[in-house]
């Protein structure tokens, strides 16, 4: 199949090419301030009295050639975000440029040369198609809309693209009922890659599919970027599949990012607390940790709703370092590290962006008793080397000796450092203590630890 698809794949390209392909690594699509609000309207004159906040002010780059996941709860607004992108749905505000040109408010007519450019991979594999056509048809839809004579016919061309894909070309006259989930969804890729496109948004285009089956269409999806240098974006919420196949990955939590970085490094070292716990949930295949001690990170609640999301952080609700600037301030998307962006006042594995706020909020001690006291301990160790070279380097960028004062105090709040040897019982207590120190009254401390 490799074989033919490598001798098969450059003639698509004849005829199908809107614009020059964009060098690898240059931006393809650039996102700033995007927002969606769906209108909730009540009343005989269906008056507006508030809105879904669906997407609530994205900010990111994808480059060509590259795949960027995209991952968080169901409700955090992926999918729609991935509609706005291919100008599905219409944003509320904020920009969208693609090679460099606004593609915001273009109408049907201006979108409709870009939609060859554009494509999209649905979640669904049997509503996405339509059941009174061939898949002959649906695949040949895109070449009759744009005006393309392919070389050789549609007909030859929509059976080389079913072969691509690993189906047979002798369905070409087969209707969607008669194919499995996987083949669906088969034929729902070889439509998004019926005009070559540069930019492909893939929303969970492998939820609805047995685990088998994931594993094929996930590498098919690999093996065509490879031949014919597809750029993704890959909406989904299993975070296997998307380190199998991101280079980079953003993590969404209710309409907005909290935290955008290479693959290798958000695995590694997540800093937003959101990151880590979505981190911990990933089961470890090894039989050797089955009796071990769980380090999975409980949430507590559920996610906001969109309608009124909380102030500040949207994630202080559930967030075990939480503290009142959390709850009356929003961290900005900012660049902790080279290529890691992170939307937190007090983030995991680095120093506090806040040291001075320590008092925890009640919402976050009790989602501390959720959190494992390993997990806890692992973060405030890595905070405490993190502060401790950050403080070295800085006394010795200014030709001073290192203060064992400062590496002890600089960057760590007061939570992380307790919580390393006692659990969460003393996380709390250290924040009564600091509250006392501050005049701030803490609520008590709860008694005893808590098992897991």
């Amino acid at each position: 199949m490799s074989e033919e698809k490598a001798v098969n794949v450059p003639a698509q390209s004849a005829g199908a090419t809107l614009t020059e392909d964009a060098a690898p690594g240059e931006v393809l699509l650039k996102v700033t301030g995007l927002q969606k609000h769906f209108p909730i309207k009540k009343g005989l004159l269906q008056r507006q009295v508030g809105a879904v906040r669906a997407v609530d002010g994205l900010d990111f780059e994808v480059r060509s050639g590259e795949t960027l996941g995209v991952v968080g709860e169901s409700g955090c607004g992926k999918s729609t975000m991935g509609r706005l992108i291919t100008r599905l749905l219409e944003p509320t505000a904020g920009k969208i440029e693609f090679e460099g040109k606004d593609i915001t408010h273009l109408g049907v007519s201006g979108m409709r040369p870009l939609r060859r450019d554009v494509q999209m991979i649905f979640q669904d594999p049997y509503s996405s198609l339509n059941p009174r056509h061939t898949i002959g048809t649906i695949i040949g839809a895109p070449f009759r809309l744009q005006g393309v004579e392919p070389e050789g016919g549609v007909k030859k061309e929509v059976q080389r693209l079913l072969s691509v894909v690993g189906l047979n070309p002798e369905h070409y006259n087969r209707y969607p009922h008669e194919f499995s989930g996987g083949q669906r969804q088969r034929i729902g890729i070889a439509r998004a890659l019926a005009l070559n496109p540069k930019l492909v948004v893939a929303d969970e285009p492998v939820s609805a599919l047995d685990v088998s089956i994931q594993a094929q269409v996930v590498n098919l999806l690999d093996d065509l970027q490879a031949e014919l240098g597809l750029t993704y974006v890959i909406i989904a919420h299993d975070l296997s599949v998307v380190r199998h196949v991101s280079d980079r990955i953003a993590v969404m939590y209710l309409g907005k990012i909290v935290e955008l970085a290479d693959r290798d490094q958000l695995y590694r070292t997540p800093m937003h607390p959101y990151t880590k716990a979505l981190m911990s949930a990933v089961p470890i295949p090894d039989p050797r940790r089955r009796t071990a001690k769980s380090e999975r990170i409980l949430l507590k609640g559920d996610v906001p709703s969109p309608i009124s999301p909380p102030s500040g952080c949207r994630f202080h609700t559930r967030c075990w370092k939480a503290t009142e600037i959390c709850r009356t301030t929003e961290p900005p998307l900012a660049e902790l590290r080279p290529g890691q962006r992170v939307a937190c006042h007090h983030p995991e594995n680095f120093e506090d962006q806040q040291p001075q706020d320590t008092v925890l909020l009640s919402a976050a001690k009790e989602a501390a008793e959720l959190v494992a006291e390993e997990v806890l301990a692992e973060s405030a160790e890595t905070s405490a080397a993190v502060a401790a070279e950050i403080a070295k380097d800085s006394a010795e960028a200014a030709g001073a000796p290192e203060s064992p004062e400062v590496s002890k105090t600089s960057g760590v709040s007061k939570t992380s450092a307790v919580s390393k040897t006692s659990g969460v019982s003393e996380v709390s207590k250290v924040s009564e203590d600091s509250g006392d120190s501050k005049g701030s009254g803490a609520s008590e401390d709860p008694a005893g630890s808590t098992d897991k």
